[in-house]
């Protein structure tokens, strides 16, 4: 059977790496991709989306807005990891598939009051935003949620947009801060799982004979590398997003723990931070699987021969 998904996302080029992965696995059904304002604001994330589903000649997959600021603060974005396009690498046309007419939180809503209870899980690559506006319009919904499987958090990495804090966390922490608390299933692919999910050459170069996907995915890792690799010292950058997708098709893949999960939004110097009882201290109760180890080596076996199906 296929698991039906919807991809909430703001590409970013590992966002589309993630997207195309989603689409390249007949393991997946995916109803929509809701876009939200992240890396770029959102009139660059929803053009984004829809460019990196015509790379997957899949124009057919409903693209559709959400929200355009997080819930209390700011917009902060990533220009200076993902350029000014969010997908910055190589040039690719504008999309000529349509942006959907209905609003992301709206089809988030009404997708899951469609379908039957526990059957469509959600996969947000980036803030919160659309997922809480959601939540909180219609609370219903929380118990027709199979899954959130996300990327955002850390623990022992702590921050890369703040000491404390993991962008998709910080730019929006109100949000995320709903989500933590709605009871929903929720396993998160933190800072510490994507690090260990490091690019390298000989990975690039098999992407960049791969033919038309190939490329894009090679190009766009080009660019984002050279970021990651500055500020870190690696030798690679971390492919953040694909792990979502890739804990979808073999969980076998990553371990983690199910703990207590809380979100900053007070301190100033530790807004957006998420505060992981790895060790129970607490004694609050568990609300999430912490994912903590991947095996590298099948994730980039995966990555590798699905892409090479598009």
């Amino acid at each position: 059977m296929t698991r039906k998904i919807i991809i909430d996302t703001d590409p970013g080029q590992d966002d589309a790496v993630a997207i195309l992965l989603a689409l390249a696995s007949p393991e997946l059904d995916v109803l929509g991709i809701t876009v939200v304002a992240g890396n770029v604001p959102l009139s660059l994330t929803e053009r984004n989306a829809r460019i990196v589903c015509e790379v997957a000649r899949r124009p057919d997959i409903p693209v559709f807005a959400g929200c355009d600021c997080p819930l209390r603060q700011p917009l902060v974005t990533a220009e200076h990891v993902h350029g000014k396009t969010g997908l910055d690498g190589i040039a690719l046309p504008d999309p000529q598939m349509p942006l959907q007419d209905q609003h992301a939180v709206d089809f988030i809503i009404e997708t899951l009051q469609r379908e039957p209870p526990g059957t469509v899980t959600l996969c947000p690559l980036g803030p919160l935003t659309n997922i809480a506006a959601a939540l909180q319009k219609a609370p219903e919904i929380a118990d027709r949620i199979q899954q959130i499987v996300l990327m955002g958090g850390a623990y022992f990495e702590v921050g890369n947009i703040t000491p404390a804090a993991e962008f998709n966390i910080y730019v929006d922490p109100e949000a995320a801060e709903i989500v933590f608390k709605s009871g929903v299933d929720i396993v998160v692919l933190p800072l510490d799982v994507t690090h260990k999910a490091l690019t390298n050459r000989d990975w690039v170069e098999t992407m960049r004979a791969q033919g038309r996907v190939g490329e894009a995915v090679a190009s766009w890792t080009d660019f984002f590398e050279r970021f990651d690799v500055a500020k870190y010292g690696s030798k690679g950058a971390p492919l953040h997003d694909p792990t979502v997708i890739a804990y979808l098709l073999q969980p076998d893949l990553f371990s983690g723990k199910h703990i207590n999960v809380e979100i900053e939004t007070q301190s100033d110097l530790t807004r957006g931070m998420t505060v992981a009882d790895w060790w129970g201290v607490t004694k609050r109760p568990a609300n999430a699987l912490f994912i903590g180890h991947l095996d590298r080596d099948g994730f980039y076996a995966l990555l590798t021969e699905r892409l090479g199906r598009l």
